[in-house]
């Protein structure tokens, strides 16, 4: 699953609101829902790994200068889910952009 979020705030800037609220994702889940562990592998990308129901998912954030792009790796078993996940990670994204 792949999510693109243009955005016009610099990457200085990005990078210094996903440090700052990062530790909101695990919020977007109902609560004991998710665990969400973050962790950035260089300046511009954010790496995650998100465990619920059972299934742990990796993915990542890059930051460039006008986009943020998020990579989730789906297990098979919830690939129905994509068109869902795919709204509410662009949706959610975009509020800890803001």
């Amino acid at each position: 699953m792949r999510v693109n979020l243009p955005h016009d705030l610099g990457k200085e800037e990005v990078r210094k609101r996903m440090r700052e609220r990062s530790h909101e994702i695990a919020g977007y889940f109902p609560p004991g829902m998710a665990t969400i562990e973050t962790s950035w592998s260089d300046e511009d990308q954010m790496d995650l790994l998100v465990t619920a129901a059972g299934q742990r998912i990796k993915g990542a954030v890059e930051v460039y200068d006008d986009e943020v792009v998020i990579e989730m790796n789906l297990p098979a078993m919830l690939g129905f889910l994509r068109g869902t996940l795919e709204s509410a990670v662009r949706t959610q994204a975009t509020k800890l952009l803001e």
